[in-house]
């Protein structure tokens, strides 16, 4: 079956090597463009098989016309905590007067994870990936971290995996509730991230992730979190980071030292933070995530240092219910380009294909020749219109 998409008015690509395209922004677009989808199986359309102008399009099986719109790679998600139940918008509200954030309320999280059954949670997580869907993105990554218990964070992963390929082992999110905070009981949890919890999420997982920061109580300082990445990896999991979130720190060495594929937040960086990213470029991405700043009043990355260092970086939702419970990559974008001096060609880029390099992916994130058909539509006749009409619904994924 193949299917052949007109009426696009702009087509971002992201494909560094497509003929007859403009380059100027990094984006590779092809202006009144058509596609044709298609695959093996006569019900789905899953890969790309032709990109180019409209007037060169070959026939196809079926035809849809979007009517001037514009069409882009889905977006990546590659940060998201969406497997928990309850809620704390009471906790936002209190941060909105003035209530600092140090990872403490991920203790309520927990709690209410940890009482729901599997329907509960398996309902939950699936109308948050529908949510995701409905506002273009077709890629999304999914943490642990809320069961903090063998059983619990292997049912989380568990349950994760059924909706997605890139399903993360986050059991050194923090420490569980009722543990202390001297050494012994700190090490112990350490024994059990390291060991028969790690067995535990073996079958479900493809990374492992620790929160890396020294300055929070509840959170892991860099042995830890190296001991954490290292035992993971030694079971063959790939390593990311959390790091640099609440005040300098350590996360983006470690990361940089045990070549995880990303580190998450980069908040707080030091000169020596940024040439190690940009050292590692093409192994560590740095992923921005916008919305915790915005939902916690907290100082955004400066994505222009960044990428002016030449540091991959990638934007994600890390869509939670404590420190973003927002679910939109067009808000990423929109927070981007308003607060962290990147423009929209920039932030449009790594909201695609810097995900996709965040989670080492080369069939997502562009519009290249077979590649999967993960589409996103926009009712706008530009890519433009993501940060220009900030809080309008536009984008939507493309089901064919």
């Amino acid at each position: 079956m193949s299917i052949l998409i007109t009426g696009i008015r702009e087509l971002v690509t992201c494909d560094d090597d497509l003929e007859r395209a403009d380059h100027a922004d990094g984006l590779g677009i092809v202006r009144d463009a058509a596609l044709v989808v298609g695959s093996a199986h006569e019900d789905v359309a899953t890969t790309i098989q032709w990109v180019g102008p409209a007037t060169a399009a070959p026939a196809a099986d079926w035809a849809i016309d979007l009517g001037g719109k514009a069409v882009l790679p889905g977006f990546v998600d590659s940060h998201s905590h969406i497997v928990y139940a309850g809620d704390r918008s009471a906790e936002f509200a209190a941060r909105m007067t003035g209530q600092g954030y140090d990872g403490g309320g991920i203790a309520t999280t927990v709690a209410a994870t940890r009482e729901a059954d599997d329907d509960t949670l398996r309902t939950l997580l699936r109308a948050r990936v529908e949510e995701m869907r409905a506002q273009g993105t077709t890629t999304v990554e999914i943490k642990s971290g809320y069961g903090l218990s063998v059983a619990d964070e292997a049912r989380m992963l568990r349950l994760a995996a059924e909706v997605t390929d890139e399903v993360t082992y986050l059991g050194g999110h923090v420490l569980p509730p009722g543990t202390g905070h001297d050494a012994g009981e700190r090490s112990a949890y350490v024994d059990l991230v390291c060991g028969p919890m790690l067995l535990a999420a073996l079958p479900h997982a493809r990374w492992v992730d620790v929160f890396c920061e020294p300055g929070s109580p509840h959170a892991f300082d860099e042995e830890e979190s190296r001991a954490i990445l290292r035992a993971g990896m030694a079971a063959g999991l790939l390593p990311r980071v959390h790091g640099n979130q609440l005040g300098p720190g350590p996360g983006v060495a470690l990361a940089v030292e045990v070549g995880a594929a990303s580190v998450d937040h980069c908040t707080y960086l030091s000169d020596a933070d940024v040439d190690a990213l940009a050292g590692a470029c093409g192994t560590t991405v740095a992923t921005l995530l916008p919305g915790v700043e915005f939902s916690t009043r907290s100082p955004y990355p400066d994505g222009r240092r960044l990428l002016d260092a030449g540091v991959d970086v990638a934007l994600a939702t890390d869509c939670n219910p404590g420190t973003c419970s927002s679910s939109s990559m067009p808000l990423m974008i929109a927070l981007a380009v308003r607060e962290m001096g990147m423009t929209p060609a920039e932030a449009v880029r790594a909201a695609t294909v810097g995900g996709a390099r965040a989670l080492r992916r080369d069939d997502v994130g562009r519009v290249r020749v077979g590649g999967r058909a993960d589409l996103a539509v926009l009712d706008a006749p530009s890519y433009l219109h993501l940060p220009y009409r900030v809080g309008v619904p536009l984008a939507r994924t493309l089901e064919v």
